[in-house]
């Protein structure tokens, strides 16, 4: 399947199904980035940079990305 049908299949999906979609994404990039597969952008790098700094002023303010998610998606449902 080409990149063009796979762009023109995404809108039929469900909710569901576009998230899973999405998160088996960000695991492909994840992998990337953790195995040299690919360099973050410009923008991306920026964001972790501020991100790091953030975390080096008070380590103990964040939570776990997962932990997020589950809340963002609980959330979410209806």
């Amino acid at each position: 399947m080409s990149k063009a049908e796979i762009l023109q299949e995404l809108p039929k999906l469900k909710r569901e199904e576009r998230r899973e979609v999405l998160d088996q994404l960000w695991q492909i990039e994840e992998q990337d980035l953790l195995h040299g597969g690919g360099e973050p952008t410009v923008e991306e790098k920026a964001l972790l940079d501020q991100a790091l700094e953030e975390y080096q002023r008070n380590p103990n303010a964040g939570r776990p990305w997962r932990e997020a998610m589950t809340d963002l998606e609980r959330k979410a449902k209806p």
